[in-house]
């Protein structure tokens, strides 16, 4: 019995060892799905689409957009819905996968979503903001594509999945599709169509590698094209290059094969601080499906010829970050590397704030870099209605060195938040930084808005 005990320990402490090392999927706090990353600046923009807790066996149910930046690749933080289906006035719900990009100070955001007009079926808006973070409004009180415009496929949901994208001599293109590969040319307005609907020949086997599914995904590199979607179904995503963006385009193979169990899967491709980036979804969080996705990501390096390596999904995601965190300023709660337990909601007074946190629950944050001398005291914005509990402030595990251990009080409602600090040990150079909540069991112990380490 002793050995079988003792067996049991070794296997829990190497599962909490895998748990604490992963970094994919990167959100945690709710199930996410067809990501579209984008570079402003210093920053790394990701739009997502939201799937619902709930979410039924066999059906979507998606009602929002998410945003989540990042400016070192492995703490994303969490922006809350800059667009939901209710703000759109023609749609009928359904916010499928969607793309931004920026002109002359604009911010523009294609979508699909079901079309409560005539004729039905999925169509593609666009919705504008002047900031990427929003808040964004629909450009046009109507869709810019319907299924009317379209007639290579014959169902409804022909027009799923827009990528937009724009040349260096400034001409925008839109390319989308659900058994079908639409594209047309944008006015410089970005939100009228310039000239025909096009349509590729996705039977074509020198263009396509397999039978083209969805979400297209289309951009520029070194003077070459990538067209980037999701073949057959279950879904593997393939890729195609061309020297033309109307083509030909030579399919150049599988680029990850059907893995996991999503029947979907959804490509984002981007640079980012000298390295490339590989953005899918699959169904890798605890209760996942294929309604209820996961947003991962894998870094790669191009091949001399300007091909993409074959990728696998993995657990460990980006292993190595580009940059580190500063602790000596106030930092959201939602800002996060990997968590457990918790989630992440929107608050009217807060904006995004950590809720459902338990006991055992934690917030995992890399990279933290406290300098040569070191914080001397810690504190965090929180509210409970209940019982409180307290944060365990650890460093480089779940069982790491405890740094200070901060009491979160009874405040009288959720509503009422407090600041709370703590004196911490000594600590210096760059850490990964645990938040271990401990407290009753089973009463959801508090609400998390932001922290912050003081010299």
């Amino acid at each position: 019995m002793k050995f079988k005990s003792n067996i049991f320990l070794i296997f829990m402490y190497f599962l909490s060892m895998l748990e604490a090392s992963a970094q994919n999927p990167i959100i945690q706090t709710m199930f996410t799905a067809d990501p579209a990353p984008i570079v402003f600046g210093d920053t790394l923009f990701l739009y997502v689409g939201h799937d619902e807790d709930d979410a039924p066996a066999k059906g979507y149910l998606m009602r929002e957009y998410r945003l989540f930046t990042t400016t070192d690749m492995v703490n994303w933080t969490d922006h809350g819905a800059p667009l939901k289906t209710s703000q759109i006035s023609w749609s009928n719900n359904d916010a499928s996968a969607a793309q931004l990009i920026e002109r002359n100070g604009k911010y523009y955001w294609y979508f699909s979503t079901l079309d409560k007009n005539g004729p039905g079926g999925v169509s593609v808006g666009v919705a504008v903001s002047d900031s990427p973070y929003g808040p964004f409004k629909d450009a046009l009180g109507k869709a810019l594509i319907t299924n009317s415009m379209t007639n290579y496929a014959p169902h409804g949901w022909d027009d799923l999945d827009p990528s937009v994208f724009i040349d260096d001599d400034g001409q925008a293109y839109l390319f989308w599709g659900n058994g079908a590969c639409y594209w047309v040319k944008l006015k410089k307005d970005m939100i009228s169509l310039d000239g025909e609907i096009q349509h590729l020949d996705i039977k074509d086997t020198t263009a396509f590698a397999g039978k083209f599914t969805e979400a297209p995904w289309v951009y520029k590199r070194n003077k070459q094209y990538y067209l980037v979607y999701a073949a057959e179904f279950p879904e593997n995503i393939g890729y195609s290059t061309s020297k033309n963006i109307a083509g030909p385009w030579k399919q150049q193979g599988t680029l990850m094969a059907t893995q996991r169990g999503s029947n979907t899967n959804h490509a984002g491709i981007v640079d980012y601080k000298k390295k490339s980036y590989f953005f899918y979804h699959n169904d890798a969080l605890p209760g996942g499906h294929s309604y209820d996705r996961s947003v991962a990501v894998e870094e790669f390096n191009y091949n001399a010829d300007g091909t993409i390596p074959k990728l696998s999904m993995t657990d460990a995601g980006i292993v190595k970050g580009v940059g580190t965190l500063n602790p000596y300023k106030r930092t959201e709660a939602e800002t996060i590397a990997f968590s457990k337990g918790v989630k992440a909601i929107e608050s009217k007074e807060k904006g995004v704030i950590i809720t459902s946190i338990h006991n055992g629950d934690y917030i995992k944050v890399r990279d933290v870099d406290f300098g040569k001398t070191g914080p001397s005291s810690f504190k965090a914005s929180a509210s409970s209605r209940y019982s409180g509990g307290t944060i365990e402030i650890r460093t480089d595990g779940l069982d790491g060195k405890l740094i200070g251990t901060l009491k979160i009080h009874y405040t009288g409602e959720w509503e009422n938040w407090k600041e709370f600090s703590t004196n911490i040990e000594h600590v210096s150079g760059v850490h990964d930084v645990y938040f271990v909540f401990k407290g009753e069991v089973p009463h959801m112990l508090f609400n998390f808005d932001y922290w912050e380490f003081i010299k």
